[in-house]
């Protein structure tokens, strides 16, 4: 009977435990946790229509004067690149399709300001961008503080926009 009595015990605790830790609110994992996060940034699946990001790469300035261009990331709707100059570096460059991030065109409806033809706005110190073909964004980041906003217009300017802008029309 003492026996019979423990095994129930022991299904009885088993059952409850189960119940108690089916029934518990988990925390999101850290890849939950960063969807959830660009979700509310406005970010949404890869369009089917975006290129593949090294197909952005032709239209990067080319290197120049000592500047150096390193591509560190390509992904489908992105593309970016280091620029340095006697090993220091000193901005990033990115081209991004913005049907996959409807947000980040919103921030030029209301740009007075022109680079090359194409709205721009400056994004706190340290970047510009500008908007090509109403879907292409086109950004310069600076990574050192000798990097000035002129810096980052002038190389804007440098990039083959009229060619991206072609895309959007095929």
């Amino acid at each position: 009977m003492l026996i019979q009595i423990r095994k129930s015990l022991v299904v009885f605790f088993s059952v409850a435990l189960l119940l108690l830790t089916s029934c518990a609110q988990t925390s999101p994992s850290r890849y939950q946790a960063v969807q959830q996060q660009s979700s509310k940034k406005g970010a949404t699946a890869v369009v089917r229509q975006s290129l593949k990001g090294g197909e952005f790469n032709s239209f990067f300035p080319a290197e120049q004067d000592g500047y150096k261009r390193v591509y560190t990331q390509e992904k489908k709707g992105f593309a970016e690149a280091k620029l340095s100059k006697d090993g220091k570096d000193l901005a990033v460059m990115a081209i991004s399709d913005t049907l996959n991030m409807p947000l980040a065109k919103a921030k030029f409806a209301d740009s007075t300001k022109k680079i090359a033809g194409y709205p721009a706005v400056e994004q706190g110190t340290s970047t510009t961008a500008l908007l090509v073909g109403d879907r292409y964004q086109v950004k310069v980041l600076s990574r050192s503080p000798s990097f000035t906003a002129k810096d980052r217009a002038a190389w804007l300017e440098k990039f083959k926009l009229s060619e991206l802008a072609k895309l959007v029309k095929k």
